[in-house]
């Protein structure tokens, strides 16, 4: 049962509430598009069985007298759903490039922390379809809990059976199980967290980790480094092969996320010659959340991961041995204990007085130039409320005062990457995502030919 003065905030997650300021809003946003005209009473009906059953969508945060005093989460007495489901029209066209404004202003707004922290505007006007825009804050979970609680939503077929709805309050996994199409997802992670648990706990290479931390010198200054304000920008692009993608990856030896993050760098790389900087020979450093959640653990809520950095090779012309590289740094990440180090100083930076917490927001800054996910989403196609989901995509938040995000994700055989942008840094973010498409075809032009 929920006590009257509610629970203690997890340390992790109070540490995502605190680093959230009006530049840099810690709100995990996420876009579900369907065909079709979703029935809104069949929508509300599904939030209310499948969503509402965890206490975190029923409550608010009581805010923390610090430094003493950790935040709360109380009931909201005065909870409706009204406030939280909304229909938003939108702007004439009615296109992707009104889509991606409506996203980008509500990417823009924080919520409001008086009530329980997420929101879903239900878009029924998307050409022929209809667009479903959910934002929730970090503290309530990180990418991977949530996106995988959205898909909870969905069934695998058009025409599900309802469901019956439990009485009481729900374990924090949940009562529904997810869908059959996403068991297996979460056993695909960045590294095993049983083994990476023991690296931590033994101590191994942890004070190393650290010190290269400390000793690395900063990123040097780009078009996407810089002083971030309040607006930001979403964009995302169009539908990439994931045969494709493996296939690349089987002829060079390199994983799929491997393939991703080298057609990501080209295309950054791309954009910055196009801003005029000089990369030569250059890296930039993207945060890699890695996910810590054993196996038995992958319903449940709250951030359970942890942060390593990679260096992207910006400097490099050519394609294959950009990806060469790339493979070859991941792969010495794996064997670190960088994510589990990293996830002990969220847990003492969501204790310590604010200008402690400030003082390590900037570090983590000040070695990086972007947030970089990628989350693999169910193979085949699944449906909400009747309706088929055609696409879907989501962006977290750029952490440490970051102005630049990049999310990867796969859905039904298709792979699409988004941005999130500070606005005066990048203020042309479509231009970034489509040269995510020219960099996937010269790399595989440049396989192709290894092939022959």
């Amino acid at each position: 049962m929920f006590r009257r003065d509610g629970v203690l905030m997890d340390n992790v997650d109070s540490a995502w509430l605190r680093m959230e300021d009006s530049t840099n809003l810690m709100t995990i946003t996420a876009l579900m598009v369907l065909d079709g005209r979703v029935e809104l009473a069949r929508l509300k009906e599904i939030i209310e069985d499948r969503l509402m059953i965890h206490d975190r969508f029923r409550q608010k945060v009581l805010e923390a007298v610090l430094p003493l005093g950790k935040p709360r989460w109380v009931e909201d007495e005065h909870f409706t759903l009204r406030y939280h489901l909304r229909k938003v029209a939108l702007a004439a066209p009615q296109d992707q490039k009104a889509l991606q404004d409506l996203v980008s202003d509500l990417m823009s707004t924080p919520l409001d922390r008086s009530r329980p922290l997420w929101q879903i505007h239900v878009v029924e006007d998307y050409g022929e379809g209809t667009a479903i825009i959910i934002r929730l804050h970090h503290c309530i979970g990180d990418g991977i809990a949530l996106v995988r609680l959205l898909f909870t939503l969905t069934d695998e077929e058009p025409e599900a059976p309802p469901v019956v709805r439990k009485k009481g309050k729900a374990s924090p996994g949940g009562a529904r199980s997810l869908p059959a199409a996403l068991v297996n997802q979460g056993r695909e992670a960045f590294v095993n967290p049983e083994k990476l648990a023991e690296l931590v706990q033994s101590g191994a290479g942890a004070v190393s980790v650290l010190a290269r931390l400390v000793q690395r010198p900063a990123d040097p200054k780009t078009a996407f480094k810089g002083r971030i304000t309040i607006t930001k920008k979403a964009a995302w692009s169009g539908p990439v092969s994931l045969d494709e993608v493996k296939r690349i990856g089987k002829i060079a030896g390199a994983t799929v996320n491997d393939v991703l993050l080298a057609v990501a760098t080209g295309a950054m790389r791309r954009y910055l010659i196009g801003r005029g900087d000089r990369v030569e020979g250059e890296d930039i450093h993207a945060v890699l959340p890695v996910n810590l959640r054993p196996e038995e653990e992958l319903g449940e809520l709250g951030n359970r991961f942890g942060l390593v950095f990679v260096a992207l090779p910006v400097g490099l012309n050519d394609p294959l041995k950009r990806l060469a590289t790339v493979r070859r740094r991941m792969n010495r990440l794996k064997r670190s204990p960088e994510a589990g180090v990293v996830f002990s100083v969220l847990q003492l930076l969501g204790i310590a007085r604010p200008e402690l917490l400030a003082l390590g927001v900037d570090f983590f800054g000040s070695k990086a130039t972007l947030v970089m996910t990628n989350v693999p989403g169910p193979r085949k196609h699944l449906y909400l409320a009747g309706c088929k989901l055609r696409n879907m995509m989501f962006w977290v938040p750029q952490s440490a005062r970051l102005g630049l995000g990049v999310s990867i994700f796969s859905y039904a055989g298709e792979v699409r990457v988004g941005v999130a942008v500070d606005a005066a840094l990048v203020p042309d973010p479509d231009t970034l995502v489509q040269h995510v498409h020219g960099e996937l075809d010269l790399l595989l032009e440049e396989i192709e030919k290894r092939e022959g």
